[in-house]
C-alpha cells in the first residue's frame, strides 16, 4: 500500500473531460483495455481480436459515501508509458525485469482514481483514494464477466468465513457449470475456446483482505471479501482452530490515502506463455530499504513428511537431538543449506520458546553451524502473534536462521497485516520466512526478500492421507498456484507408485508417478526454499538421485517455457549463472517430448539428464542417468513414463 497519493499532481494535463470510454493497449497493440464510466465504471479486455472481458463492473464503497464508481465523474485523465528494468532481490523466474506497459490514470471528483495497466503479457487495475485519517471500506465491486463459456480449473471452498488452508484439489469445469454454493481463492485460470489462456489474481496486497470468486451466474464471476474479524477465539480442544464470534459489516478499516491492490488478468497465447508470466511479482512493492544480502535462498532436509523415519542407525530415532545431527550430518554430505524441526520440537505448540527436554537446540544450531547447515524452526501462528518480537528475539539469540509458521487458515485483513508484521519482524532480525496453512503470495515475497515461500497449495504432504496428488494435479499446479509465486509443495519422494501400487501411509508415505516425475519437479516449481521431503536414510541409498536434486539450485536468472499444456505436461528450461536446467513432467499419459536446445549460449555443454526406466511404466521408481555433450543446435527426443519425468543438468564445456 503506498501512502503517496497523487491524484492532484500526477494530472498536470489533465482537464475536465465529458468522454465516457477511454482506451488503453499493450506496447505491441494487441491487449486493448475499454473502460467506460456510465453510468457505472466498468472495463472490458481483449487480445488480438478476442473479446476476453465483456464490461464488467468496479468499484469501491467507502462508509458514508455514495459508492465509487455509480456514475462517476471524470476530473482528468492521463495516459503514459512505462518501461523500466530492475533486478529481482530473490529470483524465481527472471533476475532482470523489465517492466513495459501503457497506463491509463483516470481521476475524479471526490478524490480518487483508477489506474489500469496494459503489458504485452496481461492487465491490471486498482483504486486510489485521498481522505484524511482512517476510512471504512465497505465493499469493492469487482466483477469478470467473461465473453465465453471459459474452461476453469476451479478450487472447492464452502467455508462460509473464508477459513481456509488454500489447500483444495482443482476441478477443471465451464464457466456455466460453476454453483454460487462452492467458491474459489486466487490465483484462478481461464482457457477460452480461441485458445488465450488467463489467469485473475492480486498482488501488492497489504491492509487489506484476499479476494475471492464465486460463480454461479453463467459467465460472470463476481469478487467477495471476508469482513473484518471483531472477535474470534480458539475452539474447544483446538490449538489453532478458530471460530468467529462478531464480525463487522465492513472488510476494511484502513488508510484514507492509498493505494489498493492490483486486481490482475494475466493474458497468453497458450500455456506455455504463461509459465513466462510474472505480472503479480513485477506489480509488486518493491523491496524495503536495507542490506538483504545475508538471504540465502536454499533446500531443506524435512523431518515431517517422513516421520523421522530414519534407520540402520546406533540410535532411536525420534524427535531428539541424535536424529536431528543424522538430518545435519545428511544436509552437510549434499550441500544442503538447511534442516527444519517440524512441529514437535517444543515442549507444546503454545509453547515455541521451550524446547522439549530430548532436543537439545543449542548444540543442534552449534552442530549445524560447525557442519554450514543452518536450523529452520516450525511455529505455530497464534503464539506467535501473542509475542512476535519476543519470541522472534529468541530464535535470532539461539541461532536460528528462519521460522515456518503455519495454520493461519484466514484471510482477512487482520491476517493479511499479520503476514507483514511477521515479515517485517523476522527481516529486522536476520530470519527467512516460509508461510504454511497460508494464502497465495500477493506481493510481500517482493516487498521483504525473507519471505521465501508460501504454501496455499495441495502439496505432496497430502500423499500421507490422499489419494489426490497425481502426476495430472502436477501437471495442473504451475498454470494455478504457481502463476501467483513461490510454492511449497515439498517434493523428493524416494518411494515412487503407479497408480495401481499407490496406498495411502501417514507414517511410510509414497508419491504417485516415477522417480524422475519427483527429480523434475525441482527444476519445474518455483520456491526459493526448497524441501527434501523423504527420509535421510533413503536418500543415502540412492545417491544418483540424491545427487542430481542437491544440484539443482532454488533461484534462477532465467526461465524458458518449452512445452506446456495445463493439466497434462509442462517442460521448463531455467539459467542460474552459466548452467541451464531442464525439467519435464507428464501425467498418466506416457509421451514423447522433443527438447529444443536453442536457448543454450555458444559453445558446447555437458549434459547429465535424469529420466525414466525402460521399466518406470510398471515399476515407478525405475530411473536411468546418463551424460552427453550437446549444443544449441541439438533437439533432443525423451520418452516420459505415464506418470513420468526427465531432468538434466547443463554445464558450458571450457
Amino acid at each position: 500500500m503506498k501512502r503517496l497519493f497523487l491524484i492532484a499532481a500526477a494530472l498536470t494535463a489533465a482537464t475536465t473531460t465529458s468522454a465516457r470510454e477511454y482506451t488503453v493497449t499493450s506496447p505491441d497493440g494487441k491487449i486493448e483495455v475499454k473502460v467506460s464510466t456510465q453510468p457505472e465504471l466498468r472495463w472490458s479486455l481483449s487480445r488480438a481480436g478476442e473479446r476476453l472481458l465483456e464490461p464488467s463492473r468496479i468499484g469501491l464503497t467507502l462508509a458514508g459515501e455514495a459508492p465509487l464508481g455509480v456514475a462517476p465523474a471524470v476530473r482528468s485523465v492521463r495516459t503514459s508509458a512505462i518501461d523500466t528494468r530492475s533486478t529481482a532481490e530473490v529470483p524465481t523466474k527472471f533476475r532482470e525485469l523489465h517492466d513495459r506497459c501503457n497506463e491509463l490514470l483516470i481521476a475524479f471528483r471526490g478524490d480518487w482514481a483508477v489506474r489500469l495497466r496494459v503489458y504485452d503479457n496481461g492487465a491490471a487495475y486498482r483504486f486510489e483514494t485521498a481522505r484524511r485519517g482512517k476510512t471504512v471500506v465497505e465493499d469493492e465491486t469487482a466483477e469478470f464477466n467473461f465473453a465465453s463459456d471459459n474452461d476453469t480449473y476451479w478450487t472447492r471452498e464452502r467455508n462460509p468465513d473464508f477459513i481456509s488452508h488454500c489447500e483444495a484439489f482443482f476441478e477443471r469445469k465451464r464457466l456455466s457449470e460453476l454453483e454460487r454454493s462452492v467458491y474459489a481463492y486466487l490465483p484462478v485460470y481461464f482457457a477460452t475456446p480461441g485458445g488465450t489462456r488467463m489467469v485473475v489474481t492480486e498482488t501488492d496486497l497489504e491492509d487489506y483482505p484476499c479476494m475471492f470468486l464465486f460463480g454461479g451466474e453463467g459467465r460472470r464471476l463476481r469478487a467477495e471479501f471476508p469482513p473484518v474479524v471483531l472477535e474470534s477465539r480458539l475452539k474447544e480442544g483446538s490449538d489453532r482452530n478458530e471460530e468467529f464470534l462478531r464480525k463487522a459489516d465492513y472488510i476494511a478499516v484502513t488508510e484514507g490515502t492509498r493505494t489498493y491492490p492490483w486486481r490482475v488478468v494475466t493474458v497468453d497465447e497458450n500455456d506455455r506463455a504463461l509459465l513466462e508470466n510474472y505480472l503479480p511479482y513485477q506489480l509488486a512493492s518493491k523491496a524495503v530499504e536495507g542490506d538483504a544480502s545475508w538471504v540465502r535462498p536454499g533446500k531443506i532436509s524435512w523431518d515431517w513428511w517422513n516421520g523421522l523415519n530414519v534407520y540402520g542407525v546406533d540410535f532411536e530415532a525420534g524427535v531428539n537431538t541424535a536424529t536431528y545431527k543424522y538430518f545435519i550430518d545428511f544436509a552437510a554430505r549434499y550441500g544442503l543449506e538447511y534442516i527444519l524441526l517440524d512441529e514437535g520440537w517444543s515442549v507444546s505448540t503454545l509453547n515455541i520458546r521451550e524446547p522439549r527436554r530430548e532436543v537439545d537446540l543449542k548444540e543442534i544450531v552449534r552442530y549445524g553451524n560447525e557442519k554450514g547447515v543452518g536450523v529452520i524452526l516450525w511455529t505455530l501462528w497464534n503464539p506467535m502473534k501473542k509475542d512476535l518480537t519476543g519470541i522472534l528475539d529468541t530464535y535470532r539469540d539461539w541461532g536460528v536462521k528462519g521460522i515456518k509458521i503455519d495454520f493461519m487458515q484466514r484471510s482477512d485483513q487482520e491476517m493479511v497485516n499479520f503476514y507483514e508484521q511477521i515479515a517485517r519482524a523476522a527481516y529486522d532480525r536476520g530470519l527467512l520466512v516460509d508461510f504454511h496453512g497460508s494464502f497465495k503470495p500477493a506481493g510481500l515475497q517482493r516487498k521483504y526478500p525473507n519471505v521465501l515461500s508460501f504454501e496455499g497449495v495441495y502439496g505432496m504432504e497430502n500423499d500421507k492421507c490422499s489419494k489426490d496428488i497425481t502426476p495430472a494435479h502436477d501437471c495442473v499446479l504451475p498454470f494455478t498456484r504457481m502463476v501467483a509465486g513461490p510454492m511449497d509443495y515439498t517434493p523428493g519422494a524416494t518411494v515412487n507408485a503407479t497408480a495401481a501400487d499407490f496406498s495411502v501411509s501417514w507414517s511410510h508415505p509414497m508419491s504417485q508417478g516415477t522417480r524422475a516425475h519427483q527429480a523434475a519437479l525441482y527444476v519445474i516449481y518455483e520456491s526459493p526454499l526448497q524441501m527434501l521431503c523423504d527420509s535421510p536414510s533413503h536418500y543415502l541409498r540412492t545417491p544418483e538421485f540424491t545427487g542430481f536434486i542437491a544440484a539443482v539450485p532454488t533461484v534462477w536468472d532465467q526461465t524458458a517455457a518449452l512445452h506446456a499444456s495445463a493439466g497434462e505436461y509442462a517442460a521448463v528450461a531455467r539459467r542460474n549463472g552459466d548452467r541451464w536446467y531442464i525439467g519435464a513432467i507428464t501425467d498418466w499419459t506416457g509421451r514423447d517430448m522433443e527438447i529444443d536446445l536453442s536457448f543454450l549460449g555458444e559453445g558446447r555443454y555437458r549434459m547429465q539428464y535424469f529420466a525414466d526406466g525402460v521399466n518406470a511404466d510398471s515399476y515407478a521408481q525405475d530411473f536411468r542417468t546418463g551424460e552427453r555433450e550437446v549444443t544449441r543446435e541439438d533437439k533432443l527426443n525423451v520418452r516420459l513414463a505415464s506418470g513420468g519425468g526427465w531432468a538434466a543438468i547443463l554445464t558450458p564445456v571450457k
